[in-house]
């Protein structure tokens, strides 16, 4: 085990040094244009991410915290360099190169499942920043002063998509697929069934783990298994697993079966192209549960230009922080180059449903549970 980490650290930090020295501000590339080197002028700092298992492209969560980061850099010019864990094994490692090696301000580790290897590399490095996405100690005293963790109220979002789902299903029997069992994707389970039985409580909601965040092939198996059973709508909370669900929810329409599926993290009626960068499956999510890991990674980044980074603190997103939410196709915001292609799938009795709903949950009126054992007998008069 441990001659694998050395070869796997040694390997990222030649990566990350040669590419991190091709950005130390060199200006004899004249292939560049005039904005583009004033923009890697901007800014000194220097800023690291490394993914969990599902990699970049993932069309979901490790692609939000990606983007953030990039859309920060764009507005602040400073060096960027993303590492992809394809496996364990790679997190420390990867977050010492980051942190390190390459001598990052601030080094992002995305997911949960990075924790003990950001607490193991935070602990060495302690003039080095760094910034969690979905964990946090128990405990206020376990904070480590150099780190920020960025969570959020996932069940809040899911409560909506689940109050979606149940506005729309004919067969009132819907389906979850997570990836890994945990608190955190517990969250996501919790909130769904609850709206879905805000709407109606009698509603028949299935639960399958693919115990995995990359296996598009699981995603494909669960979802068939689940529309076999009448599920006409499944929600997946499962980063790249979520890819097989809709390859089966789009068979299954086109075989003259009309179901329908619910991605999460972005709007994934626009995140997932062809090769054409035309969406795939728009006919057949029905909406996305957005969660804002764009909004986190962007804002901690902005933080460390401007000198005001804090670590030491839990940053939580909800619906009050625009943390989370529904996915803006839902409510007909298309762009005009996909309007042939997308339209608005969720009617708009249920948007205006799900607005009442997110007022009261932001004015306090309901609290939604964060587990599933919770969700199962969860009832409300809030919205008449």
């Amino acid at each position: 085990m441990k001659k694998r980490r050395l070869v796997a650290m040694l390997a990222t930090v030649a990566v990350v040094a040669s590419l991190f020295a091709g950005c130390a501000g060199k200006t004899e590339n004249t292939e560049k244009k005039p904005g583009q080197e004033q923009k890697a002028q901007k800014s000194d700092v220097r800023i690291g991410l490394s993914t969990d298992e599902g990699g970049l492209n993932d069309k979901s969560f490790n692609q939000a915290a990606n983007e953030g980061i990039k859309k920060a850099q764009e507005e602040f010019g400073f060096q960027y360099k993303p590492l992809e864990s394809t496996q364990k094994e790679n997190f420390v490692p990867h977050l010492q190169t980051l942190a390190l090696d390459a001598n990052s301000d601030l080094t992002f580790a995305i997911g949960y499942q990075m924790a003990e290897a950001l607490k193991e590399v935070a602990t060495q490095a302690k003039d080095k920043n760094f910034a969690i996405v979905d964990s946090v100690p128990n405990e206020k005293k376990d904070y480590l002063g150099n780190v920020q963790y960025l969570t959020f109220k996932e069940e809040e979002g899911s409560f909506l998509v689940g109050a979606i789902a149940a506005k729309t299903t004919k067969t009132n029997k819907i389906g979850f697929i997570g990836g890994k069992e945990g608190p955190l994707i517990g969250r996501f389970e919790a909130g769904y069934i609850a709206g879905a039985r805000a709407v109606n409580p009698d509603i028949k909601v299935v639960v399958k783990y693919a115990d995995s965040f990359g296996d598009a092939n699981k995603g494909y198996e669960l979802a068939k298994g689940l529309y076999g059973e009448d599920c006409d709508i499944v929600f997946h909370a499962a980063g790249g697993v979520g890819l097989g669900l809709f390859k089966a929810a789009k068979e299954i329409k086109d075989g003259g079966k009309q179901v329908w599926s619910i991605g999460v993290d972005q709007d994934q009626v626009l995140t997932i192209t062809d090769a054409n960068k035309k969406p795939m499956y728009a006919d057949v999510i029905l909406t996305s549960m957005i969660k804002r890991v764009d909004t986190a990674t962007y804002l901690a980044a902005k933080e460390v230009v401007e000198g005001n980074f804090k670590g030491g603190i839990n940053k939580v997103f909800g619906l009050k922080e625009d943390g989370v939410g529904i996915a803006p196709t839902s409510r007909g915001e298309i762009p005009d180059d996909v309007k042939d292609i997308v339209k608005q799938n969720v009617s708009n009795d249920a948007i205006q449903l799900v607005d009442k709903y997110a007022a009261a949950i932001k004015e306090g009126k309901i609290t939604v549970p964060q587990k599933p054992e919770e969700a199962k007998t969860f009832t409300t008069d809030a919205i008449k």
